[in-house]
C-alpha cells in the first residue's frame, strides 16, 4: 500500500509518465476522515473516468481548518493508507493547503471530479483543468452517506 503513497514530487514525476503513455489521469481530493460507503461508491465511480485515479487528503492541520475542532479522527498517514489499500485508487497523496488548486494547477488531471455536494462552479482547480482541455465532473452525493452523520449518529447512541 505504501507505494500508492506519493509525495508531489513522486506524484509529478508519475503524472508525467502517464502523460507519456497516453493514460488518462482522474484527480479528487478531500479530506476522507471516516470511510464510508458514499466514498467507495463516489471513489470507484471516479476511477471509471480514467486509467489512473489519484485522490489527494487534506493534511490534519488543513482538515482541522475546515472541519472543526476534533477533526480529523484519523490521522492522515492512516487515512492515506486506507485508501491507497482500496482497488480503485493508485495514488494517494497528502497536501498542506486548505484548497487544492496549487495541487491541481501542476497535475493538470485529464478528469477533475468532487461530490455532487460541489457545484461545477464551486471546484477549486475546475479553471485550470478546462483550460488544459481536461473535463471537471460533479458525481452524485449518496444521501445519508457523510462522515459528520455518523459521528453525529455515534453521539446519539452514546447517550
Amino acid at each position: 500500500m505504501r507505494k500508492k503513497i506519493l509525495s508531489r514530487a513522486e506524484l509529478l514525476t508519475e503524472r508525467a509518465h502517464l502523460r507519456k503513455a497516453g493514460r488518462r489521469l482522474v484527480f479528487t481530493n478531500g479530506v476522507f476522515d471516516i470511510l464510508h460507503i458514499g466514498h467507495v461508491r463516489y471513489l470507484e465511480q471516479a476511477r471509471t473516468l480514467g486509467d489512473a485515479l489519484i485522490v489527494a487528503i487534506n493534511s490534519d492541520r488543513t482538515a482541522g481548518e475546515l472541519k472543526g475542532d476534533g477533526r480529523p479522527l484519523i490521522n492522515e498517514n492512516e487515512r492515506a493508507e486506507i485508501l491507497a489499500a482500496l482497488r480503485s485508487v493508485n495514488y494517494v497523496t497528502i497536501f498542506d493547503d486548505v484548497s487544492p488548486r496549487s495541487l491541481i494547477a501542476q497535475l493538470l488531471p485529464d478528469v477533475l471530479v468532487k461530490g455532487g455536494d460541489y457545484a461545477l462552479d464551486e471546484i477549486h482547480g475546475r479553471k485550470e483543468v478546462e483550460a488544459a482541455g481536461g473535463r471537471v465532473v460533479s458525481l452524485p452525493f449518496v444521501e445519508g452517506a457523510s462522515t459528520s452523520g455518523i459521528i453525529e449518529r455515534m453521539k446519539e447512541a452514546r447517550q
